[in-house]
């Protein structure tokens, strides 16, 4: 057409290219157009709004060098300067694969400490209300024991029900499902957990260490012991305010996360998870036994020194058949 600019001296395509060519081009227009290619930079993109009476806008193109120029001469027209590398340009780069590994991981810990955190305000929850005998009690139970004796057969009875919990899970997990595993470990650590509790207040209580004041301080030295893995002496005052803090329930979410990776074994399928939890768990149950007897036999009170008093006689209304005491907050 008559008065076009031919295509190769056209640097930029614009799409009003014939009507433009009838205008005077202004600014950055008037450039010579015989620069080479090479020598133009890295590319900016321009994207333009739209002109006044509302039609689409374009994208251009442009040397890095000349993008003030343009900017300043495509304001005027309304258009608008877009740099390329702006966040929430039209085109981003796509997220590399160890940023979504890095986020997937992140998101699974952030999952795993939640859980732990809940099963560990369950345990907190539950302790207060587990059935714990006095010492008169277990003596009229076990007439004729010595205090050692009647303490092996607490921890025998113990291993026995920490036993038979986790062959029981390990059974239901027979056939792995992958969705009910983490329900599964919480079941086994919450069980076994209260056999645990249990088996360490009245251990505390054949040795004559009760632990002194209410029900709310006796529930946290024995989770306190629990999560420990030792026995608390609690002649000391310092003792009893450590066992009522924050401490306690840090140390009592590492214990529950290690019992968690150590029962992984249970979930084996084809009945062997059944009696590897058997196994584990008796284990496990006497050698938390063995470590705080050693603890609480040091500090060992006759039976003929201690008062009889009923457990629950010092603190909140326990109630209950005779023998089924509760610890509660």
């Amino acid at each position: 057409m008559t008065g076009s600019t031919p295509p190769r001296k056209r640097r930029f395509r614009w799409r009003g290219a014939d009507e433009a060519s009838t205008e005077p081009s202004s600014g950055p227009a008037q450039r010579s157009t015989d620069a080479r290619d090479d020598e133009r930079g890295h590319p900016a993109s321009l994207e333009a709004r739209g002109g006044a009476d509302g039609a689409a806008g374009h994208q251009e193109v442009i040397p890095e060098g000349e993008a003030a120029a343009w900017a300043d001469a495509l304001h005027a027209t309304g258009a608008a300067v877009v740099p390329a590398d702006r966040p929430g340009a039209p085109e981003e780069r796509p997220r590399g694969r160890m940023a979504a590994v890095r986020d997937g991981v992140r998101k699974g810990g952030d999952r795993a400490k939640a859980g732990v955190a809940y099963l560990a305000d369950r345990i907190i929850e539950n302790a207060p209300r587990i059935p714990v005998r006095d010492l008169a009690t277990l003596r009229r139970q076990f007439p004729g024991l010595s205090p050692e004796r009647l303490a092996d057969k607490l921890v025998n009875g113990a291993a026995n029900a920490t036993s038979t919990v986790g062959a029981g899970v390990g059974a239901a997990a027979m056939l792995p499902a992958p969705p009910a595993m983490p329900a599964e470990l919480a079941a086994e650590i919450t069980g076994v957990a209260a056999i645990e509790l249990k088996l360490i207040a009245e251990l505390y209580e054949v040795y004559g260490q009760r632990p002194p004041g209410g029900l709310k301080e006796r529930t946290a030295v024995y989770l306190t012991t629990w999560s420990e893995e030792r026995g608390i002496d609690v002649t000391k005052p310092s003792t009893i305010n450590a066992a009522l803090g924050v401490q306690m329930k840090r140390e009592l979410r590492q214990q529950i996360m290690k019992r968690m990776v150590r029962n992984l074994p249970n979930l084996m399928p084809f009945m062997v998870g059944a009696a590897v939890g058997a196994v584990m768990n008796r284990r496990d149950t006497h050698k938390l036994a063995r470590r705080i007897r050693d603890d609480l036999r040091v500090r060992q009170v006759a039976w003929a020194d201690l008062p009889e008093i009923p457990l629950g006689a010092d603190g909140g209304a326990l109630g209950g058949a005779p023998g089924r005491r509760e610890i509660e907050g």
